[in-house]
């Protein structure tokens, strides 16, 4: 653990604020700020909201990708390429749509003593085959290509009803935040945490049986916007793979997609004034495994949340959970890449995931791997 914290000290080198407010136009702070939040910590979810008027809260973040000029330059050049962005097709419902774009994130740690199954959901918001899900479930993906782990590592991306093997994929991007402030959840068999910078990116690289991919994947459209306040109480759809059957029968478990129309509940914020993540209504989709699924807006047929972690049973249902608002991504994304969400999907995946690798994966997979080693040895 001495190691670990040298590893995060080292990589965060700086302190950056999080966005403080001015006193701006009365009708979009009313609009856009959350003032009183009405419940407290969720024990379920172990989320750290914080009242508002006691100060933004001050982190260390990363500069690694800041600093790194080829990065840098990479992502520049893709920011200024126009992709048009996803959309709901014509004549196709919003539940259709959000089935259609969900992936099962399906992978296996082996070692000489054992085998640990992990699984999560996903979507893809870019036709190109980009994926987002949660930092904790594209985690294993790091450790892929790690040199000095004492296992191995395999993922695969499932799709349809119920989930078949169909894709390999590459990280396109995973927040360097999140490992360095959570990577001994790697060992958890149901990790808990807070949901703060809990997503990554990945793309589609090539098919399991080596056919030609396609030249369109189904995504479905984001909204990285602030949410208002008005957004609660209204009604949304969300999917995920949920996998209680796996833990019930085993890994050659069939799991199928669950989508389900659910309500937008209570908007939180972890310190930063804006709405970052809100709670979802009880659902057939509020079970482990349904980390990295959709909420998408009945509004505006955009996707608006990412489902982190289960909600408070007591409070919000058994089944109930909560997601990081995609303004939230977009913005804390663009604190450690300096580019936005959309802005980091574009371009040549290939290459991006390329420079991405060489810049932090090195130095992640030593961290996850030195958790993972030591589980090893003691286990």
């Amino acid at each position: 653990m001495i190691l670990l914290g040298l590893m995060k000290s080292a990589a965060a080198a700086v302190l950056i604020a999080y966005l403080t407010f001015t006193n701006g136009i009365a009708d979009f702070i009313d609009a856009h700020l959350l003032h009183t939040p009405t419940e407290t910590t969720a024990p379920q979810a172990e989320t750290e909201l914080r009242p508002l008027g006691e100060g933004l809260a001050e982190r260390a973040i990363p500069r690694v990708l800041l600093d790194h000029l080829e990065y840098q330059r990479a992502a520049a050049l893709a920011s200024k390429e126009t992709e048009p962005p996803a959309a709901v097709p014509e004549g196709e419902s919003l539940t259709d749509a959000v089935e259609k774009s969900l992936v099962n994130i399906f992978c296996q740690y082996k070692t000489d003593r054992f085998i640990r199954t992990t699984t999560g959901s996903g979507f893809f918001i870019n036709r190109k085959g980009v994926i987002i899900t949660n930092a904790h479930v594209a985690q294993f993906l790091v450790l892929e290509d790690a040199k000095n782990l004492t296992g191995n590592v395999e993922c695969v991306i499932r799709t349809g009803d119920p989930a078949e093997p169909r894709y390999t994929a590459e990280l396109l991007y995973i927040s360097p935040a999140w490992i360095f402030d959570n990577a001994d959840l790697i060992t958890e068999e149901a990790p808990r945490g807070t949901g703060e910078r809990d997503y990554a990116l990945l793309y589609v690289s090539k098919s399991v049986d080596g056919t030609p991919l396609p030249t369109s994947f189904p995504a479905i459209p984001v909204d990285t916007a602030l949410l208002t306040r008005s957004v609660a109480g209204s009604d949304a759809v969300t999917g995920g793979y949920p996998a209680e059957k796996l833990f019930k029968e085993g890994v050659d478990a069939k799991l199928e997609p669950v989508i389900a129309s659910t309500t937008i509940g209570t908007l939180y914020t972890f310190g930063s004034n804006y709405a970052d993540i809100f709670s979802v209504s009880d659902s057939p989709v509020g079970e482990q495994g349904a980390s990295g699924g959709p909420v998408a807006s009945l509004k505006s047929d955009d996707v608006i949340g990412l489902i982190v972690t289960k909600g408070d049973e007591e409070t919000e249902g058994e089944h109930s959970l909560r997601a990081i608002t995609l303004s939230y991504v977009d913005r804390t994304m663009k604190e450690e890449t300096g580019f936005s969400l959309i802005d980091n999907m574009q371009g040549d995946l290939a290459a991006r995931g390329a420079v991405f690798k060489k810049a932090m994966l090195p130095f992640l997979a030593d961290i996850l791997s030195s958790e993972l080693n030591t589980t090893t040895r003691r286990d």
